[in-house]
């Protein structure tokens, strides 16, 4: 239950950074008006001591789930604003210079290049900035005891003196950052692989580079989990509505008020899914 609560709120804290980030970024990146006004105030807000603002978002968000993933959204924001302004910034010229060629308006610009090779690089960033947001996110549950990780680890690893609480919590916080990178790689190699295509002698895209073994074996188990989860979702959901497992809601015990969290992980999942039997059954035929 602990760990499902973090996962929620690690889950909040990035859907809410991206969601800001992005268009914030372009914003900033493609407007020179916007740049100047805000580009000296990106580039000092990272900064700021997360961990002394805590009380500013106690004060403003109160001390529930809402806070913690305010808390943990603005300290992703902080650091992946300035990147998505510096990935606008490293989009090859040549692109652009092809596009306006080709008479492409200003939009279709942002929306065949900017938007794609902003993303594509971005991908990494985000898998990279995942250490940061299992730093904050103690920091964010210790606020207020309302279950989590690193409520457990504050609650019996310092109060209670169990060093092996506090190990035993910090080793399954890798397990699982080591799990969500895998599934970062994953969501990567599926929708940008062209960034995986071997190199010929005139730098020129070839076929896809060989993946390792155990990279192809996860592939395959995440195929096979995402449907199971889907189907163990749709489930649960049921239940959720019309409580039929002795009259218990297992994912409101399990991510309480971050649940939210996961409903839109799994409406995404479930949109990517059915796209892709549309085009693979339906559109065919």
């Amino acid at each position: 239950m602990n760990l499902c609560k973090s996962i929620g709120l690690n889950l909040g804290g990035y859907i809410k950074a991206i969601l800001y980030a992005i268009p914030v970024g372009f914003l900033i990146g493609l407007v020179p008006l916007f740049r100047g006004m805000f580009q000296k105030m990106v580039d000092a807000i990272r900064f700021l001591p997360l961990t002394a603002l805590t009380g500013l978002f106690i004060i403003w968000f109160g001390i529930f789930v809402e806070q913690k993933i305010n808390f943990l959204a603005f300290g992703i924001f902080i650091y992946l604003l300035p990147i998505v302004i510096q990935r606008i910034d490293e989009v090859d010229d040549v692109y652009l210079k092809t596009v306006k060629t080709l008479g492409a308006s200003y939009w279709q610009t942002i929306w065949t290049v900017y938007l794609p090779s902003v993303v594509s690089r971005l991908s990494d960033d985000i898998r990279i900035l995942t250490a940061i947001s299992w730093t904050y996110i103690i920091v964010a549950e210790t606020s207020a005891d309302q279950g989590g990780i690193g409520s457990l680890i504050f609650r019996a690893g310092q109060r209670l003196g169990r060093v092996d609480i506090t190990v035993a919590c910090l080793i399954i916080i890798m397990v699982f950052g080591i799990f969500q990178d895998k599934i970062f790689g994953y969501l990567d190699r599926k929708f940008f692989p062209y960034k995986y295509q071997a190199k010929d002698g005139f730098n020129q895209g070839g076929d896809l580079k060989a993946i390792s073994l155990f990279d192809a074996v996860f592939d395959f188990v995440i195929i096979i989990s995402t449907w199971i989860f889907i189907g163990v979702y749709i489930i649960l959901m049921v239940n959720e509505i019309q409580p039929f497992i002795g009259n218990i809601k297992p994912l409101t015990y399990l991510f309480g008020d971050a649940l939210w969290t996961i409903h839109f992980v799994f409406v995404l999942m479930l949109i990517y899914q059915g796209n892709s039997i549309y085009k693979k059954f339906i559109k065919k035929a």
